[in-house]
Protein backbone atom coordinates (compact mmCIF):
# COMPACT_ATOMS: atom_id res chain seq x y z
CA UNK A 1 0.00 0.00 0.00
CA UNK A 2 1.54 3.77 -0.29
CA UNK A 3 2.84 5.01 2.25
CA UNK A 4 -0.11 7.72 2.00
CA UNK A 5 -2.77 5.18 2.58
CA UNK A 6 -4.71 6.96 -0.63
CA UNK A 7 -4.17 3.78 -2.93
CA UNK A 8 -3.37 0.13 -2.82
CA UNK A 9 -2.95 -2.18 -6.23
CA UNK A 10 -3.85 -6.00 -5.84
CA UNK A 11 -3.51 -8.68 -8.14
CA UNK A 12 -6.30 -11.70 -7.55
CA UNK A 13 -4.53 -15.28 -8.32
CA UNK A 14 -7.87 -17.02 -8.26
CA UNK A 15 -7.56 -17.53 -4.40
CA UNK A 16 -6.11 -14.48 -2.93
CA UNK A 17 -5.76 -11.13 -3.25
CA UNK A 18 -2.44 -9.53 -3.69
CA UNK A 19 -0.41 -6.25 -2.53
CA UNK A 20 1.91 -5.44 -5.26
CA UNK A 21 5.40 -4.25 -4.31
CA UNK A 22 6.29 -0.78 -5.78
CA UNK A 23 2.42 -0.06 -6.85
CA UNK A 24 3.66 3.68 -7.08
CA UNK A 25 4.65 2.96 -10.48
CA UNK A 26 1.98 1.67 -11.43
CA UNK A 27 -0.16 4.52 -9.42
CA UNK A 28 2.02 6.70 -11.65
CA UNK A 29 1.54 5.57 -15.46
CA UNK A 30 -1.93 4.99 -14.26
CA UNK A 31 -2.40 8.97 -14.15
CA UNK A 32 -0.59 9.52 -17.10
CA UNK A 33 -3.72 10.05 -19.44
CA UNK A 34 -1.19 8.58 -23.01
CA UNK A 35 -0.70 5.10 -20.87
CA UNK A 36 -2.91 2.70 -22.42
CA UNK A 37 -1.23 0.13 -19.29
CA UNK A 38 2.18 -1.15 -18.15
CA UNK A 39 3.61 -4.35 -17.86
CA UNK A 40 4.38 -6.24 -14.89
CA UNK A 41 7.12 -8.87 -14.28
CA UNK A 42 6.16 -10.75 -11.19
CA UNK A 43 6.73 -14.47 -9.43
CA UNK A 44 4.37 -16.18 -11.95
CA UNK A 45 5.50 -14.43 -15.29
CA UNK A 46 4.80 -11.49 -17.30
CA UNK A 47 1.24 -9.81 -17.33
CA UNK A 48 -0.13 -6.68 -18.94
CA UNK A 49 -2.63 -3.95 -16.95
CA UNK A 50 -4.48 -2.75 -19.54
CA UNK A 51 -6.03 0.40 -17.68
CA UNK A 52 -8.63 1.69 -19.33
CA UNK A 53 -10.40 -1.73 -19.07
CA UNK A 54 -8.85 -2.75 -16.06
CA UNK A 55 -7.99 -6.34 -16.85
CA UNK A 56 -4.72 -8.26 -16.72
CA UNK A 57 -3.26 -10.20 -19.47
CA UNK A 58 -0.46 -12.71 -20.63
CA UNK A 59 -0.94 -15.03 -18.05
CA UNK A 60 -3.31 -18.37 -18.62
CA UNK A 61 -5.81 -18.45 -15.52
CA UNK A 62 -8.46 -16.00 -13.72
CA UNK A 63 -5.93 -13.15 -12.90
CA UNK A 64 -7.75 -9.97 -11.59
CA UNK A 65 -6.71 -6.54 -10.99
CA UNK A 66 -8.00 -3.67 -8.47
CA UNK A 67 -7.41 -0.58 -7.55
CA UNK A 68 -8.52 0.41 -3.85
CA UNK A 69 -8.68 3.93 -2.40
CA UNK A 70 -8.63 5.10 0.66
CA UNK A 71 -9.95 8.72 1.29
CA UNK A 72 -12.21 10.24 3.87
CA UNK A 73 -15.30 11.32 3.60
CA UNK A 74 -14.08 15.18 3.26
CA UNK A 75 -11.73 14.29 1.01
CA UNK A 76 -10.87 13.56 -2.98
CA UNK A 77 -8.63 12.85 -5.46
CA UNK A 78 -8.84 15.49 -8.52
CA UNK A 79 -9.57 13.34 -11.45
CA UNK A 80 -8.36 15.08 -15.28
CA UNK A 81 -10.34 14.43 -18.22
CA UNK A 82 -8.51 14.20 -21.17
CA UNK A 83 -9.27 13.53 -25.12
CA UNK A 84 -6.52 12.79 -28.01
CA UNK A 85 -6.20 15.47 -30.12
CA UNK A 86 -4.16 14.18 -33.31
CA UNK A 87 -1.35 12.54 -31.37
CA UNK A 88 -1.34 13.97 -27.72
CA UNK A 89 -3.89 13.86 -24.99
CA UNK A 90 -5.18 17.41 -23.93
CA UNK A 91 -7.10 18.10 -21.13
CA UNK A 92 -10.55 19.60 -20.71
CA UNK A 93 -10.52 23.37 -20.17
CA UNK A 94 -6.89 23.55 -22.09
CA UNK A 95 -5.78 24.80 -25.22
CA UNK A 96 -6.29 22.64 -28.10
CA UNK A 97 -4.27 22.24 -31.53
CA UNK A 98 -6.34 24.95 -32.90
CA UNK A 99 -5.80 27.43 -30.29
CA UNK A 100 -9.50 26.91 -28.67
CA UNK A 101 -10.62 26.21 -25.25
CA UNK A 102 -13.49 24.01 -24.66
CA UNK A 103 -16.20 25.40 -22.47
CA UNK A 104 -16.17 22.82 -19.66
CA UNK A 105 -12.96 21.94 -17.76
CA UNK A 106 -12.07 18.24 -16.16
CA UNK A 107 -14.17 19.42 -12.45
CA UNK A 108 -17.61 19.84 -14.55
CA UNK A 109 -17.09 17.14 -16.30
CA UNK A 110 -16.60 14.67 -13.43
CA UNK A 111 -19.62 16.73 -11.63
CA UNK A 112 -22.03 15.27 -14.47
CA UNK A 113 -20.42 11.86 -14.61
CA UNK A 114 -20.93 11.39 -10.62
CA UNK A 115 -24.33 12.29 -11.39
CA UNK A 116 -24.88 10.26 -13.75
CA UNK A 117 -22.07 8.16 -15.00
CA UNK A 118 -24.49 6.12 -17.92
CA UNK A 119 -24.84 10.03 -19.03
CA UNK A 120 -23.21 12.53 -21.32
CA UNK A 121 -22.06 16.14 -21.62
CA UNK A 122 -22.71 18.90 -24.16
CA UNK A 123 -19.88 21.82 -24.72
CA UNK A 124 -18.49 23.78 -27.34
CA UNK A 125 -14.95 24.95 -28.54
CA UNK A 126 -14.72 27.78 -30.94
CA UNK A 127 -17.55 27.65 -33.37
CA UNK A 128 -17.68 23.66 -33.06
CA UNK A 129 -20.14 21.90 -30.43
CA UNK A 130 -19.01 18.56 -28.94
CA UNK A 131 -20.68 15.70 -26.38
CA UNK A 132 -19.06 13.59 -24.32
CA UNK A 133 -20.59 9.70 -24.57
CA UNK A 134 -19.60 8.67 -20.87
CA UNK A 135 -20.32 5.08 -21.44
CA UNK A 136 -18.25 4.60 -24.95
CA UNK A 137 -15.71 7.17 -23.58
CA UNK A 138 -15.97 9.23 -26.46
CA UNK A 139 -16.12 12.97 -27.66
CA UNK A 140 -17.99 13.65 -31.31
CA UNK A 141 -18.19 16.47 -33.15
CA UNK A 142 -21.71 17.19 -33.86
CA UNK A 143 -20.97 18.80 -37.15
CA UNK A 144 -18.65 16.46 -38.89
CA UNK A 145 -19.46 13.48 -36.33
CA UNK A 146 -15.62 13.16 -35.94
CA UNK A 147 -14.93 10.51 -32.35
CA UNK A 148 -12.11 10.85 -30.25
CA UNK A 149 -10.86 8.64 -27.40
CA UNK A 150 -11.51 9.97 -23.74
CA UNK A 151 -9.73 9.49 -20.88
CA UNK A 152 -10.78 9.75 -17.00
CA UNK A 153 -7.82 9.86 -14.56
CA UNK A 154 -6.93 10.63 -11.31
CA UNK A 155 -4.23 13.23 -10.82
CA UNK A 156 -1.12 11.83 -8.73
CA UNK A 157 -1.13 12.33 -5.01
CA UNK A 158 -3.29 15.18 -5.50
CA UNK A 159 -5.88 14.99 -2.91
CA UNK A 160 -8.30 17.93 -1.71
CA UNK A 161 -10.44 18.68 0.84
CA UNK A 162 -14.20 18.90 0.59
CA UNK A 163 -17.07 20.93 1.94
CA UNK A 164 -19.50 18.26 3.05
CA UNK A 165 -22.09 20.31 5.78
CA UNK A 166 -24.80 17.43 4.57
CA UNK A 167 -25.24 14.75 7.56
CA UNK A 168 -23.82 11.51 6.96
CA UNK A 169 -25.24 8.32 7.31
CA UNK A 170 -25.02 7.07 11.32
CA UNK A 171 -22.37 4.10 10.71
CA UNK A 172 -21.42 1.31 13.00
CA UNK A 173 -18.13 0.95 15.21
CA UNK A 174 -14.64 1.29 13.48
CA UNK A 175 -13.35 -0.07 16.73
CA UNK A 176 -12.67 -3.84 16.42
CA UNK A 177 -14.36 -5.99 18.93
CA UNK A 178 -13.79 -9.47 21.00
CA UNK A 179 -16.99 -10.67 19.77
CA UNK A 180 -16.30 -13.89 17.77
CA UNK A 181 -19.48 -12.85 15.65
CA UNK A 182 -17.97 -12.23 11.89
CA UNK A 183 -19.26 -9.36 10.07
CA UNK A 184 -20.96 -10.32 7.33
CA UNK A 185 -21.10 -7.94 4.46
CA UNK A 186 -23.90 -7.80 1.73
CA UNK A 187 -25.84 -6.12 -1.09
CA UNK A 188 -29.38 -6.19 -2.44
CA UNK A 189 -29.44 -8.13 -5.41
CA UNK A 190 -31.60 -8.46 -8.64
CA UNK A 191 -34.57 -10.15 -7.00
CA UNK A 192 -34.59 -8.17 -3.42
CA UNK A 193 -32.66 -10.87 -1.73
CA UNK A 194 -29.52 -9.81 0.46
CA UNK A 195 -26.61 -11.43 -1.46
CA UNK A 196 -23.35 -11.58 0.78
CA UNK A 197 -19.75 -10.66 -1.11
CA UNK A 198 -18.21 -13.71 -2.38
CA UNK A 199 -15.28 -14.85 -4.67
CA UNK A 200 -14.39 -15.88 -7.01
CA UNK A 201 -17.78 -14.26 -8.51
CA UNK A 202 -16.54 -10.65 -6.61
CA UNK A 203 -13.39 -9.96 -6.21
CA UNK A 204 -14.04 -8.77 -2.62
CA UNK A 205 -15.42 -11.04 0.31
CA UNK A 206 -17.01 -10.50 3.19
CA UNK A 207 -13.55 -10.44 5.30
CA UNK A 208 -12.23 -8.15 2.81
CA UNK A 209 -14.56 -5.42 2.91
CA UNK A 210 -14.20 -5.72 6.60
CA UNK A 211 -10.93 -5.11 7.01
CA UNK A 212 -10.86 -1.70 4.43
CA UNK A 213 -14.02 -0.20 6.74
CA UNK A 214 -11.77 -0.86 9.49
CA UNK A 215 -9.16 1.04 7.91
CA UNK A 216 -11.26 4.45 7.07
CA UNK A 217 -15.07 3.43 7.85
CA UNK A 218 -15.75 6.73 5.64
CA UNK A 219 -13.84 5.80 2.23
CA UNK A 220 -14.85 4.60 -0.75
CA UNK A 221 -13.28 1.68 -2.53
CA UNK A 222 -13.35 0.04 -5.94
CA UNK A 223 -14.15 -3.69 -7.25
CA UNK A 224 -14.86 -5.88 -9.94
CA UNK A 225 -17.71 -8.30 -10.21
CA UNK A 226 -17.75 -10.15 -13.49
CA UNK A 227 -16.77 -7.77 -16.19
CA UNK A 228 -18.07 -5.17 -14.42
CA UNK A 229 -16.39 -2.28 -12.27
CA UNK A 230 -18.10 -0.65 -9.12
CA UNK A 231 -17.19 1.59 -6.14
CA UNK A 232 -18.55 0.42 -2.77
CA UNK A 233 -19.07 4.03 -0.57
CA UNK A 234 -19.27 2.87 3.13
CA UNK A 235 -20.45 6.00 4.51
CA UNK A 236 -23.80 5.89 2.37
CA UNK A 237 -23.88 2.16 2.39
CA UNK A 238 -24.23 1.60 -1.30
CA UNK A 239 -22.47 0.58 -4.11
CA UNK A 240 -22.57 2.10 -7.44
CA UNK A 241 -22.01 0.93 -10.78
CA UNK A 242 -19.42 2.86 -12.65
CA UNK A 243 -20.57 2.07 -16.11
CA UNK A 244 -24.08 2.13 -15.68
CA UNK A 245 -24.79 4.41 -12.68
CA UNK A 246 -26.97 1.65 -10.87
CA UNK A 247 -27.06 2.11 -6.81
CA UNK A 248 -27.78 -0.69 -4.82
CA UNK A 249 -28.12 -0.72 -0.91
CA UNK A 250 -25.36 -2.32 1.22
CA UNK A 251 -25.80 -3.49 4.55
CA UNK A 252 -23.00 -4.80 7.20
CA UNK A 253 -24.56 -7.86 9.74
CA UNK A 254 -23.11 -9.55 12.63
CA UNK A 255 -22.67 -7.12 15.62
CA UNK A 256 -25.22 -5.05 17.28
CA UNK A 257 -27.35 -3.22 15.00
CA UNK A 258 -28.32 0.64 16.16
CA UNK A 259 -32.08 0.31 17.68
CA UNK A 260 -32.92 3.56 16.12
CA UNK A 261 -32.05 2.46 12.87
CA UNK A 262 -34.56 3.93 9.99
CA UNK A 263 -34.93 0.81 8.66
CA UNK A 264 -36.50 -0.48 11.83
CA UNK A 265 -39.37 2.00 11.92
CA UNK A 266 -41.76 1.59 9.06
CA UNK A 267 -43.60 -2.01 8.34
CA UNK A 268 -44.51 -3.30 5.05
CA UNK A 269 -47.88 -5.50 4.58
CA UNK A 270 -49.90 -6.58 1.61
CA UNK A 271 -53.85 -6.89 1.34
CA UNK A 272 -54.01 -10.56 0.81
CA UNK A 273 -57.26 -12.67 -0.16
CA UNK A 274 -58.94 -12.13 2.50
CA UNK A 275 -58.81 -8.69 2.90
CA UNK A 276 -56.52 -8.44 5.59
CA UNK A 277 -53.25 -6.55 6.06
CA UNK A 278 -50.35 -9.32 6.54
CA UNK A 279 -46.63 -8.42 7.15
CA UNK A 280 -44.21 -9.79 5.27
CA UNK A 281 -42.36 -11.95 6.28
CA UNK A 282 -38.93 -13.85 4.92
CA UNK A 283 -39.43 -17.35 4.95
CA UNK A 284 -43.03 -17.27 6.16
CA UNK A 285 -44.86 -20.37 6.38
CA UNK A 286 -47.72 -19.25 3.63
CA UNK A 287 -45.56 -18.78 0.56
CA UNK A 288 -41.83 -18.62 1.97
CA UNK A 289 -41.29 -15.22 1.06
CA UNK A 290 -38.04 -14.09 -0.34
CA UNK A 291 -37.99 -10.89 1.21
CA UNK A 292 -38.67 -9.23 4.75
CA UNK A 293 -40.07 -5.61 5.40
CA UNK A 294 -36.79 -4.30 6.32
CA UNK A 295 -35.68 -5.88 3.33
CA UNK A 296 -38.26 -3.46 1.66
CA UNK A 297 -38.01 -0.94 3.68
CA UNK A 298 -34.19 -0.82 2.64
CA UNK A 299 -34.80 -0.98 -1.02
CA UNK A 300 -37.37 1.70 -0.39
CA UNK A 301 -34.83 3.93 1.78
CA UNK A 302 -32.65 4.02 -1.79
CA UNK A 303 -35.29 4.87 -4.11
CA UNK A 304 -39.15 5.45 -3.05
CA UNK A 305 -39.50 5.91 -6.89
CA UNK A 306 -37.95 2.31 -7.65
CA UNK A 307 -39.72 -1.49 -7.92
CA UNK A 308 -38.35 -4.39 -6.87
CA UNK A 309 -38.69 -8.07 -7.02
CA UNK A 310 -39.48 -11.05 -5.17
CA UNK A 311 -40.06 -14.67 -4.98
CA UNK A 312 -42.81 -16.26 -2.93
CA UNK A 313 -43.31 -19.88 -3.21
CA UNK A 314 -43.65 -20.90 -6.92
CA UNK A 315 -44.17 -17.31 -8.25
CA UNK A 316 -42.36 -14.03 -8.77
CA UNK A 317 -43.82 -10.72 -8.03
CA UNK A 318 -42.67 -6.87 -8.80
CA UNK A 319 -43.78 -4.52 -5.91
CA UNK A 320 -44.31 -1.09 -7.25
CA UNK A 321 -43.31 1.55 -4.75
CA UNK A 322 -45.09 4.36 -6.78
CA UNK A 323 -48.29 3.16 -7.09
CA UNK A 324 -47.90 0.89 -4.20
CA UNK A 325 -49.02 -2.61 -5.55
CA UNK A 326 -47.45 -6.49 -6.22
CA UNK A 327 -48.18 -7.94 -8.81
CA UNK A 328 -47.85 -11.49 -9.82
CA UNK A 329 -45.80 -11.92 -12.78
CA UNK A 330 -47.41 -15.32 -13.93
CA UNK A 331 -51.38 -14.12 -13.06
CA UNK A 332 -50.80 -10.28 -13.23
CA UNK A 333 -52.87 -10.44 -9.97
CA UNK A 334 -52.27 -7.16 -8.13
CA UNK A 335 -52.60 -6.36 -4.60
CA UNK A 336 -52.68 -3.19 -2.27
CA UNK A 337 -50.03 -2.37 -0.54
CA UNK A 338 -49.15 -0.10 2.59
CA UNK A 339 -46.04 1.20 4.98
CA UNK A 340 -46.96 1.62 8.02
CA UNK A 341 -44.90 3.76 10.63
CA UNK A 342 -44.26 2.31 13.49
Amino acid sequence: MAASNIYEWQLFDGSKWSSICNDIIIETHYCQPGASGITLHTSIGSLYIDFDAMTVSGICGNVLVRRNTFLSIIQKQEVGWYYKDNHRWCEYGSQGKGGNKSSITSDYIEQQHNQNPNGSVQFTAGQMTYIVDFNAMTQTNLSTHMNRKVRRRPKFNSIVSVNNSSPTRPSLSATPTNSSTECIWEFMGDEGIWTEYQKPECSLDSSEVERLYQLNPQSQVSFTAGRQTYTLDFSGMHQVNKKYGTKRHVRRTGEAQPTNSQFSQACWQFRDMDGNWKNYSKGGSRGRCSVSSQDIEAQYQLDPTDKMSFRAGRFNYELNFSDMTQTNQSTNTRRSVRRVEQ
